[in-house]
């Protein structure tokens, strides 16, 4: 069996700038950069005589960032203020104004679902990360210089219950090859 080293025009290797993000109201080209998704376990400790002995606790997925590009149009400012807005936040005007953001409107706001594909030469979708009920925690409308001439960014953060991975060489997952391995 060939490996990677040994035999390079078999496969070619995840590549960092082949990958596109799916996420509601958001153009995959103004999309700069996103960080794919990580967990933590906890560990909780017990001592014993002059022994400590740790044991894995609950899994905490971490928040995924993104960088996007501000274009005049679509006008990715306005994109955020019209996610914020959907997400149920409404300035008050007056003390009768008493709604407020729920997360089954911030995950409706970004579609239900965001994936992150990374992608081989030919475009296939090599790695599929899914994010399940994601909703922004989040969002930076940069810095502005007088002496930049680099384009206006936005960072954003994306909090999410969990993330579901999907690849096409799946025979070291649960379920082989082409099936979703929820993490």
């Amino acid at each position: 069996m060939a490996n990677f080293w040994s035999d390079s025009t078999q496969q070619d290797p995840k590549r960092q700038y082949r990958w596109i993000m799916l996420i509601a109201s958001v153009p995959a080209y103004v999309l700069k950069t996103v960080s794919k998704p990580g967990f933590t376990v906890s560990e909780t400790e017990h001592k014993y005589l002059n022994h400590t002995y740790y044991y894995p606790g609950r899994v905490e997925w971490e928040p995924i960032t993104l960088t996007l590009a501000d274009p005049v149009s679509p006008d990715m400012a306005a994109t955020m203020a019209d996610i914020l807005a959907s997400s149920g936040y409404k300035p008050a005007q007056s003390v009768n104004d008493t709604s407020t953001i729920s997360k089954k409107k911030a995950v409706e706001a970004l579609g239900n679902q965001i994936e992150i594909q990374q992608i081989d030469a030919d475009g296939n979708a090599v790695e599929t990360w899914r994010l399940v009920n994601p909703f922004i925690t989040d969002v930076k409308f940069g810095d502005l210089d007088y002496e930049g001439d680099d384009m206006s960014q936005i960072d954003v953060t994306i909090r999410y219950d969990w993330a579901e991975l999907e690849t096409v060489n799946g025979s070291n997952r649960v379920g082989g090859a082409n099936k979703f391995f929820k993490l």
